[in-house]
Formats: structure tokens, C-alpha cells, sequence
């Protein structure tokens, strides 16, 4: 059986920390195995307010005891490495290692997202920054003795502790749009792929081979990830391999007392 989680966008009337916060605790109470949040700085109208997700995170790591979490997801092309690794290290150590932690390129979402504050806008540079990214967050989240120089970032003899607590490090999960292949592969090479835009339960046996065709035909311990609507059957999509399966709300015009609804009558 896969674990079921919330997917909520910390927009509007849910751009409140402590709000989220409160959620979270009826989440648990209720069954729930995970609240993950979208991480955007700006985002379609008709929304207007949205908060910071890595805060709320933190919120939301003192508030539980046993919901996994985290933002879903970050665009590494936008975020220093080296501070990402400080601030996802202290927030597992604060949770008691149960961040989970979802990247993908990111795009201008149609309102300069990216191109508003001078970010690079190609994806195959995107791409390179992120893969480069990757790989120098895990070594610091791992306390390694770090020393790179790379063609996107640089981490001269350097080593940051203490390291995360989870057992095995923190899991990283790689958003893509289906049926892009490329953040498939990306995603094989890690933990966790969270699949967007799936038109049905039957796509993700090409996924899954997808993904099996990296990393050799072994899926143990890899977790696929689904985001459905509110009103969605998730047993097909646990029948055909999703671990992981996100009730989403919103984006636009949430309710809390609707969200609160949702929270309360549990996963199942």
C-alpha cells in the first residue's frame, strides 16, 4: 500500500506559517503520512499573497512528530548550494530526519518567475546547474570534506557540520512533467520521482521502466510519486506502482474551512 500525503500551495488564504502549521498537526491526527508544499515566488493570477515555504517547513517540523515533509519543489538553478545544504541540514536535525527534499529547473511559469530577477532562462544550462547542484548538496549534507570547483558552482576545502540525521541521507525527489523522459533519468540517479501532469494510472508502467532502465531494473526503495485531485481514487495508481500518492489542493481560491475538510477526513 502506498503512503498518502498533502500537497498544498502556500498561497492566498493558506500564506500563513502558522495556519499550515495547524494543518499539519490535523494531518497527522488524521492518518496522513506526509504535507509537502509548493515552492514559488511568484505565481498566476488570481493569487496575490504566498509565503516562504522552507519557513512554514520549519513550522511544520516543530508542530508533528511523524509526517514526512518538505517543499515540492525547489528549483536548484535559483538557490546557492552551499546555503540550501546549512538550511536542509538544520531543519532534518529539527524534524528529527524526516525531510524529504523535491527539486526540479523550474520554468517562468508564464509570469517571469525567473526571467523577472535575472535567472537563467535555458533549460539545458538549468539542467546542468541542477545535476552539478545535486551532487555538491549531497556531499555537504553528508559532511563530507568538499572540494570542487565545478563549471556552475565551487566549494573550495570546505565541511559542514553537523550533517543530517536521516538514516541515509535526506531523499531527494526530482519533479518532471510526463512524458518528459529527462527528469526520469535525473530522478533514477536519486531517491524519487515526482510525476506531474499524468494523464492515468496505465503511464506509469512506462515510468516505471524509465526509471528501471537507469538504474538497472532495482526500483527497492525508490519512492514514484503522484499528485491527483481531491476527488481522485488513489488504489489504481497504488495498484500500478505509485509509492507515494499527493492529494492536491488548490491552487486558487482555497478555502481553509474546504482544506480543513480534506485534512480532517484522512487519507483513506
Amino acid at each position: 500500500m502506498s503512503r498518502r500525503g498533502l500537497f498544498l500551495p502556500p498561497f492566498d488564504a493558506l500564506a500563513d506559517p502558522v495556519l499550515l502549521a495547524d494543518l499539519a498537526v490535523e494531518a497527522e491526527e488524521a492518518g496522513w503520512d506526509g504535507v509537502f508544499l509548493w515552492d514559488h515566488l511568484l505565481y498566476a493570477e488570481p493569487v496575490t499573497e504566498i509565503a516562504d515555504p522552507w519557513t512554514c517547513c520549519a513550522a511544520i517540523a516543530v508542530r508533528t512528530s511523524r509526517l514526512q515533509f518538505g517543499p515540492m519543489v525547489t528549483p536548484l538553478t535559483r538557490r546557492r548550494p552551499q546555503v540550501l545544504a546549512r538550511q536542509a541540514a538544520t531543519l532534518d536535525r529539527l524534524s528529527g530526519g524526516r525531510l524529504v527534499l523535491g527539486f526540479g529547473l523550474g520554468d517562468d511559469g508564464g509570469v517571469g518567475e525567473l526571467s523577472r530577477f535575472g535567472e537563467e532562462l535555458q533549460p539545458r544550462v538549468r539542467a546542468a546547474r541542477l545535476d552539478e547542484g545535486l551532487g555538491l548538496l549531497r556531499r555537504l549534507l553528508a559532511g563530507e570534506q568538499v572540494d570542487h570547483d565545478g563549471e556552475h558552482f565551487t566549494a573550495r576545502d570546505v565541511r559542514f557540520l553537523p550533517p543530517a540525521t536521516r538514516p541515509g541521507g535526506i531523499p531527494f525527489w526530482i519533479g518532471g512533467r510526463w512524458p518528459n523522459a529527462a527528469p526520469l533519468r535525473r530522478a533514477a540517479r536519486h531517491e524519487g520521482a515526482f510525476v506531474i501532469s499524468l494523464p492515468g494510472p496505465d503511464d506509469l508502467a512506462g515510468v516505471r521502466e524509465t526509471i528501471a532502465a537507469v538504474r538497472g531494473g532495482d526500483l527497492a526503495g525508490f519512492d514514484v510519486v503522484v499528485e491527483l485531485p481531491v476527488d481522485a481514487d488513489p488504489a489504481p495508481w497504488e495498484a500500478a506502482g505509485a509509492t507515494w500518492v499527493l492529494t492536491r489542493l488548490g491552487p486558487y481560491r482555497l478555502d481553509v474551512a474546504g482544506v480543513r475538510r480534506v485534512v480532517r477526513r484522512g487519507p483513506r
